[in-house]
C-alpha cells in the first residue's frame, strides 16, 4: 500500500522533513548559543583588561609590574599569569583582538574554565594569562576598583576620562550622584562604610535581569561610581527552541496536509473516472474547479472524453456510411459479372468490363479518401511544413483540373509571386483540388480561385463559384463526414461526402479553420481557408497545432 499511494510517500517524506527540521534546529541553537555565550564573554572582559593594561603599563619597571600583578591576583581572587607572548599560540582572531587593545577569551566547556588573554601597552613581549572558573560577588566587586586606580591619575577629571574610556566598555559607566540612585538606607549605610553594593533588576524588557555595581567615590562622598546596567548572558532554552521548533512544522504539516487532502480527492474523482471510462461509460465528467493544475487535469481529462466519445461516434459513423458507400459499386460489379458470364456479344462485354473497371476505381477513390479522413480525424499526421509559393499550388491546381476537360470555366485570380506561406504542400495541394473539385460540381458555368494573405496576416486560399450556393442552416453539415444536402445530385457528380471534411481536418491541423459564405460576385458558394503565414513567429512560439499542442 505504501508503496502504491504517492500520497502515503509525501507525508512519510514529511515526517522525516520534521525530524530533519528539528534535528537542524537543535543543532544551530547549540552554534547560536555557544556563539552569543562567546561574545559576551568578550564583551564583559574588553573593558576590565584595558584598565589592567593600562595599571601595568604605569608601572615603572619590571618587578613594579609584577608587583602590581600579584595584587591584582588577589584582588581578584584569581590566577593572573605574566608570560613570554612567544609561549602562547594566538589564531588571527585572538591576535587581532589583542592588537585592538581588547581581550580574548578561550572557554573549556567540559571543565567550565575560561582563560582570558590580555595584551600590554607597549610591551609587545608579554601578555597576561588569567584562569577564570568562577565569577562571583568577589571578583564583581573588584572592577570598580580597577577603575578607580586609573581615575586617580586624573583628579577632578574622572567624568572626562570616563567618557575617553567608555568606548572600551560593552556596559555604562559613569559617576552619579547618590541621591539620584534608588537606593535604600541599608545600601546607602554600606556605601559610607566604603563597600561595593551590586544592584539587581529583573525587568521585562529586551534587556532581561541586569546587574549594577556602584561603588563610592573615595574624593567625592556624594558621587558614586556606577558600572552597569550589565545584561546577564540567557540561554535560548533547548526546550523552548525545540517546541517552537515542532510547533511551527506541526502548523506547517497541517497547512500541507490541508492542501494535499483536497487534491488526493480530486485525484480519487479522475481514477474513478479513468475506471468508468475502461469499463466502457464514457458519460461521466470530472468538476472543475478553480484554475489550477487539478481543474486543467480535470478539463484535459472532459476534454479527451468528449474527443474519445467523438471518435467512438466518428468511428461508429463512418463503418456505416463504408458499408453504405461500398455496397452500390459492389454490386454493380457483380451484377456486371454475372452479365459477362452469359452474355457473348463482344461489344457488350466490352462495355460491362469497361463499367466495372470504372466501378473498381471508384472504389478506389472511395478507400483512398476514406484512409486520408480516418488517419486526418483520429490521428495526428505528420506534417512536413515548408515554404511554399503559393501562386505554384493554385496554379497544378487549375491546370489539372483544365486537363479533365469539365467544359466548366476556371479562373484564376493569381496572387503575386513573392507570396511565400508555411504549409505541406501535399495537403495543401489536397485542399485546393478538393474545393475546386467540389465547385466543379455544383457550379454552372464558372468557378474562381484565388489566394494571397488576408488583412489579419494569415494565409488564405478561396474558391467561389456560380452555382446554388449553400444554405446557411447547412453551412456547418457540409462539413461532417458524408454529409450530402442532395444526394441524389451529389451520386450524379460522383461525390462521396468526404471532400469537404477532409478539408476542414487539414485546416485545423494547419491551425487554421475553413467557411463558407455566399460569393459576393458569382452568387454561389464561397469557400475560404486560412491558416497562419508562418509556423513559427518572432518569437518562437509555435502558431501551428503540433502533436504536442492538441487539445482534445
Amino acid at each position: 500500500m505504501f508503496k502504491h499511494s504517492i500520497f502515503l510517500r509525501i507525508y512519510a517524506g514529511l515526517v522525516i522533513l520534521v525530524a530533519l527540521v528539528a534535528v537542524f534546529g537543535y543543532l544551530l541553537v547549540q552554534i547560536i548559543n555557544y556563539q552569543r555565550a562567546q561574545e559576551y564573554r568578550e564583551s564583559l572582559t574588553d573593558g576590565v583588561s584595558y584598565i589592567i593594561s593600562e595599571g601595568i603599563a604605569r608601572q615603572p619597571n619590571e618587578q613594579q609590574k609584577k608587583d602590581w600583578i600579584s595584587d591584582a591576583s588577589d584582588l581578584l581572587e584569581l590566577p593572573i599569569y605574566y608570560v613570554d607572548s612567544n609561549k602562547v599560540d594566538l589564531s588571527r582572531s585572538e591576535q587581532r583582538r589583542i592588537n585592538n587593545r581588547k581581550a580574548a577569551v578561550r572557554y573549556d566547556a567540559q571543565n567550565s574554565i575560561a582563560y582570558v588573554i590580555i595584551g600590554l601597552k607597549n610591551d609587545p613581549k608579554h601578555l597576561l594569562y588569567i584562569k577564570v572558573d568562577k565569577i562571583g560577588e568577589r571578583q564583581m566587586k573588584a572592577l570598580p576598583i580597577f577603575i578607580l586606580d586609573y581615575l586617580v591619575y586624573y583628579p577632578g577629571q574622572e567624568k572626562e576620562y570616563l567618557a575617553k574610556i567608555q568606548s572600551n566598555f560593552s556596559y555604562p559607566i559613569q559617576i552619579e550622584k547618590v541621591q539620584n540612585l534608588p537606593l535604600d538606607s541599608e545600601q546607602i549605610g554600606r556605601l559610607r562604610l566604603d563597600h561595593s553594593i551590586i544592584l539587581y533588576r529583573d525587568s521585562a524588557s529586551v534587556r532581561g535581569t541586569t546587574i549594577s555595581i556602584v561603588s563610592p567615590m573615595p574624593s567625592s562622598p556624594s558621587e558614586v561610581l556606577v558600572l552597569g546596567p550589565v545584561p546577564l548572558f540567557n540561554w535560548m532554552p533547548f526546550q523552548l527552541a525545540a517546541g517552537i521548533t515542532l510547533l511551527s512544522l506541526f502548523v506547517l504539516s497541517l497547512g500541507v496536509y490541508g492542501l494535499l487532502v483536497p487534491m488526493q480527492r480530486r485525484l480519487r474523482e479522475v481514477n474513478y473516472a479513468l475506471h468508468r471510462m475502461k469499463s466502457g461509460d464514457m458519460t461521466l465528467r470530472l468538476p472543475v474547479d478553480g484554475t489550477d493544475e487539478m481543474a486543467s487535469l480535470a478539463t484535459n481529462y472532459n476534454s479527451m472524453s468528449d474527443h474519445i466519445q467523438r471518435l467512438i461516434e466518428a468511428q461508429r459513423e463512418l463503418m456505416r456510411a463504408v458499408s453504405h458507400e461500398l455496397r452500390t459499386p459492389v454490386a454493380r460489379i457483380r451484377f456486371g459479372m454475372e452479365m459477362l458470364a452469359d452474355e457473348d456479344d463482344y461489344e457488350y462485354r466490352l462495355q460491362q468490363v469497361e463499367q466495372i473497371d470504372k466501378d473498381i476505381e471508384a472504389l478506389n477513390t472511395l478507400i483512398d479518401e476514406i484512409m486520408t479522413y480516418a488517419k486526418l480525424e483520429q490521428g495526428t499526421p505528420s506534417l512536413d511544413f515548408e515554404k511554399i509559393v503559393l501562386f505554384d499550388v493554385l496554379d497544378q491546381v487549375v491546370v489539372e483540373t483544365e486537363a479533365l476537360k469539365t467544359q466548366k470555366e476556371i479562373e484564376l485570380q493569381a496572387p503575386p509571386l513573392n507570396i511565400v506561406v508555411d504549409a505541406e504542400r501535399r495537403y495543401l495541394h489536397r485542399v485546393v483540388q478538393n474545393l475546386v473539385g467540389n465547385a466543379v460540381r455544383y457550379c454552372d458555368h464558372k468557378v474562381i480561385v484565388s489566394g494571397g494573405i488576408n488583412d489579419e496576416g494569415l494565409a488564405y486560399v478561396q474558391v467561389e463559384d456560380d452555382g446554388a450556393g449553400v444554405p446557411e442552416e447547412e453551412r456547418k453539415r457540409i462539413f461532417e463526414a458524408f454529409a450530402r444536402l442532395d444526394d441524389s445530385r451529389t451520386r450524379a457528380s460522383g461525390g462521396y461526402g468526404l471532400g469537404l471534411s477532409i478539408v476542414s481536418r487539414i485546416a485545423y491541423w494547419f491551425g487554421g479553420n475553413i467557411d463558407v459564405d455566399k460569393s459576393p460576385s458569382l452568387g454561389g458558394a464561397r469557400f475560404t481557408m486560412t491558416w497562419p503565414v508562418e509556423r513559427f513567429n518572432k518569437s518562437g512560439k509555435k502558431t501551428g497545432l503540433t502533436k504536442d499542442s492538441i487539445e482534445f
